[in-house]
């Protein structure tokens, strides 16, 4: 039997924080000035944290972005993690998430200080751990399934998925085409202690991004409860 934690965790963030629905956005499929919008209609179908990420935009325009997004996280106490950019996160006041290739975790937590949110992308059990050891809040676990998101991602093998089930004591939200067509299928492999899921496309590209949101949301958190008592 798989035993899973509730996707909430306290470390260094001075508050409860919700890994549930991990939204991360993609303004390549969401237009900027739609941008707002869709990430408030996903907070009220359920989604309980989320990421600006920005690839090819000015600072300042970040920046912008980022305090338009803040003022929709804050209405509803949802946590704002910026993606890569340090200085966006200390000028918006928020939490901050880097990959293998950006800003260790260990110098982050120096700038950021002991109570800021700080994420770390993890594709393998080593990753995971020199993370967790480094400082991070929790981890983004992927790609778990081939993606257009990211087209460099590398699949995360089933042995380090299991693994980091088993062995990391920090949260872990699974990232990687995560959609109501794959999440049956990812609980159904037995990986232990999956915090939440990190939705990109079925949000950004979604008609309807509230209804979107919930029905993902309730499809993860059933399918979750029914492995967690073996029912799956």
């Amino acid at each position: 039997m798989s035993s899973f934690n509730s996707g909430i965790s306290g470390k260094n963030t001075g508050k409860d924080v919700d890994y549930t629905f991990y939204l991360v956005t993609d303004t390549g499929m969401c237009p900027r000035d739609r941008l707002a919008d869709v990430v408030e209609r996903s907070i009220l179908g359920g989604a309980s944290i989320v990421q600006l990420r920005e690839k090819n935009i000015s600072t300042r325009d970040f920046l912008e972005e980022a305090k338009m997004l803040s003022r929709v996280t804050q209405k509803y106490d949802v946590p704002l993690i910026i993606n890569d950019r340090l200085d966006i996160a200390l000028a918006v006041d928020c939490g901050l998430h880097v990959g293998q290739d950006d800003m260790p975790v260990e110098t982050a937590r120096k700038l950021l200080g002991p109570d800021r949110l700080i994420g770390v992308s993890a594709g393998t059990l080593k990753e995971a751990l020199d993370a967790e050891d480094g400082g991070a809040d929790y981890l983004g676990v992927g790609a778990v399934f081939p993606t257009g998101t990211k087209t460099d991602a590398v699949i995360v093998s089933e042995e380090d998925l299991r693994e980091i089930g088993k062995r990391v004591r920090i949260p872990f939200v699974v990232i990687g085409r995560i959609n109501r067509e794959t999440i049956p299928e990812l609980i159904g492999r037995g990986i232990e202690n999956i915090s939440g899921v990190a939705v990109v496309s079925a949000v950004m590209l979604s008609p309807d991004p509230e209804k979107e949101t919930a029905e993902i949301r309730e499809l993860f958190t059933d399918c979750r409860r029914k492995a967690g008592s073996g029912m799956i």
